[in-house]
């Protein structure tokens, strides 16, 4: 079984391959990543922009493979949180046919992060970066600011293989979808 990532990024991609090894019969899957276009805004800042990144990446990266794998994370109104808005990861798994959504658990960045994403439309590793959390506007690309705000505790990897997982539910049980 081939599967494409739609991203570069090796957190999304060591992602997708622990989700898979963790369910027989994904366990053989070949997985790589390629550079596609998200056709959303480069921070996506609600579920609507999220969810279609996600997909879109899926679909783009849908060339000569069995599955293809989109991820996008994005902000999230959410209400009685400090900032007003949370992080969340959307996976979507394309089949050449269908879309599988899910998602993954949700935290808030520090308020001050996301007034710049909003006033200067900054990016999430950019804001990190402007703000003083990071030295690295590429943090996303690594451990991500999920292991910063966590204190080690949790990484990108991890975080996003939530979402991956969730999505595998419709191809787990196809008889229920």
């Amino acid at each position: 079984m081939k599967v494409i990532v739609g991203s570069e990024n090796p957190t999304k991609i060591e992602a997708v391959k622990q989700a898979l090894k963790e369910f027989s019969q994904f366990d053989k899957a070949e997985v790589s990543g390629v550079r596609v276009d998200s056709e959303v805004h480069k921070q996506p800042k609600n579920m609507e922009q999220t969810v279609q990144g996600a997909m879109n990446r899926a679909r783009n990266a849908f060339v000569g493979c069995d599955l293809s794998v989109g991820l996008e994370s994005g902000l999230i109104e959410v209400p009685n949180s400090k900032s007003g808005y949370m992080d969340i990861t959307m996976c979507a798994i394309y089949d050449g046919q269908n879309f599988h959504l899910g998602g993954s658990s949700v935290f808030e960045y520090p308020k001050s992060m996301i007034d710049l994403v909003f006033s200067e439309d900054y990016e999430i590793g950019e804001a990190a970066k402007k703000a003083g959390f990071s030295d690295d506007s590429s943090i996303g690309s690594r451990e991500g600011m999920i292991h910063v705000l966590t204190k080690g505790y949790l990484n990108r990897t991890e975080y996003s293989k939530q979402s991956v997982i969730t999505a595998l539910v419709h191809l787990l049980n196809p008889e229920h979808y």
